[in-house]
């Protein structure tokens, strides 16, 4: 909905270079935080980020679009004694769970990128260009979730899952090959035991967790980045037929 909304914007810059093939991608490296939301974190909270690295590669199938594959990987961070309720206090759900939560994450993601504006002509003045991506994730988490006041909460162990990020972001190119980039996004996950609490395993109620919500993870950095330019050579063939004609 995202892309759907902003791609008649962002259209108007490209009228003349949309059907135009591109001969640039990119490699690059990322550093950032990584944000875990659910049951022991319901709203997003920049406390808990925690570092992460990512590796990406795009590829320009057009001025406007933009494939990329990317591996991300860093911390996950959580406690109830964190969450602050509308008086300042911790609410009284997470009080009752008193939970903690650490573990790791991996994630490989292909993603479409929507560029506004063609940062790589050198020709343009505009050398920059914001962007909205959208795309599909998979990943591994290893966490763990300990309770003082509900040991049968504690537990272990590894998740296989997959999850939709989505977000923006903004690249600048800093010369003919090198940019910088700032993004942000999100990452909607199909399962619910990114933290091990969902309020109907075994030992758990809808006190201790929500069972109609999934868990989220955020990822949000800065990233330098590499372009590679092919050379179109000359097409022989036709050559030779011009000058037959």
């Amino acid at each position: 909905m995202l892309l759907i909304g902003l791609l008649p914007v962002g259209s108007v810059f490209f009228i003349a270079t949309a059907a135009t093939a591109q001969n640039t991608s990119e490699v690059g490296l990322g550093i950032g935080g990584l944000v875990y939301k659910g049951e022991l974190s319901p709203k997003y909270q920049f406390r808990n980020n925690r570092p992460a690295l990512t590796a990406f590669y795009r590829k320009d199938l057009s001025a406007p679009i933009t494939l990329r594959a990317g591996a991300m990987g860093g911390m996950l961070r959580a406690d109830d004694r964190n969450v602050k309720g509308l008086n300042g206090n911790v609410p009284p759900s997470s009080a009752y769970r008193d939970a903690s939560l650490k573990g790791n994450l991996l994630e490989l993601s292909g993603a479409l990128e929507y560029n506004f504006f063609d940062y790589h002509n050198r020709k343009d003045k505009v050398h920059f260009t914001p962007y909205v991506f959208v795309g599909l994730a998979g990943f591994y988490a290893n966490t763990r979730i300990t309770s003082s006041a509900h040991p049968a909460l504690d537990k272990k162990a590894g998740v296989i899952s997959l999850a939709i990020p989505l977000g923006a972001g903004f690249k600048y190119a800093l010369s003919e090959h090198w940019n910088l980039g700032l993004e942000a996004g999100a990452r909607k996950t199909i399962t619910d035991n990114l933290d091990h609490v969902d309020g109907k395993a075994t030992g758990q109620n809808d006190l201790l967790g929500n069972p109609h919500d999934q868990d989220w993870y955020f990822y949000n950095g800065l990233s330098i980045s590499y372009t590679f330019y092919k050379i179109r050579c000359p097409d022989k063939s036709q050559e030779k037929g011009k000058k037959k004609d």
